[in-house]
């Protein structure tokens, strides 16, 4: 019983990081984003809006990866318009972010985040945690191992004490 129980849980955690590293996304800047890439670094990644409420976390998401990029945090920003607040084109979303916030972290294309047309990266995460993203800005910190590490809503600031206490844990 003990075999069969190790082997499920080492066939479990290979599953997370197998799925974590067969994802990648259109980059805003032309080419793919491969989450491979960022083996063994923890990523935050976050469904993103120009026209939400929330939108102002892009300063606090800059910060962040600011912060922590030297010591291995990645943050991607996933422009969606599922809830109806994103502009029209990759190009207006590049711009926006540009000129009001200097973003130099990671971007996608504007991405689907749910339902039957969510990026496959998102199935795999509801699949994987029963999350899927309620509204803009939410956020799932992925452990280096692949694994779902935790989850965030909208009103998480990214410089919270929650947020940043939950990146360190894997920094350190």
């Amino acid at each position: 019983m003990r075999l069969v129980l190790t082997a499920i849980l080492v066939s479990c955690g290979t599953l997370a990081h197998a799925a974590m590293s067969s994802f990648s996304f259109p980059s805003i800047d032309g080419g793919e984003l491969d989450l491979a890439t960022w083996r063994g670094q923890p990523v935050l990644v976050v469904n993103t809006a120009s026209r939400c409420g929330y939108t102002r976390q892009y300063d606090g998401l800059q910060e962040l990866y600011d912060t922590y990029r030297e010591r291995g945090l990645v943050v991607l920003a996933v422009p969606s318009n599922d809830f109806r607040q994103e502009l029209a084109s990759d190009e207006e979303v590049k711009d926006f972010c540009e000129v009001n916030f200097g973003l130099n972290f990671p971007m996608t294309t504007i991405t689907s985040v749910r339902g039957e047309t969510a990026h496959p990266f998102y199935k795999w995460l509801e699949a994987e945690s029963g999350f899927s993203p309620s509204w803009n800005f939410n956020k799932v910190l992925i452990a280096p191992d692949g694994s779902v590490a935790a989850t965030f809503g909208s009103n998480a600031r990214p410089m919270s004490r929650t947020v940043t206490s939950a990146i360190t844990e894997l920094l350190n």
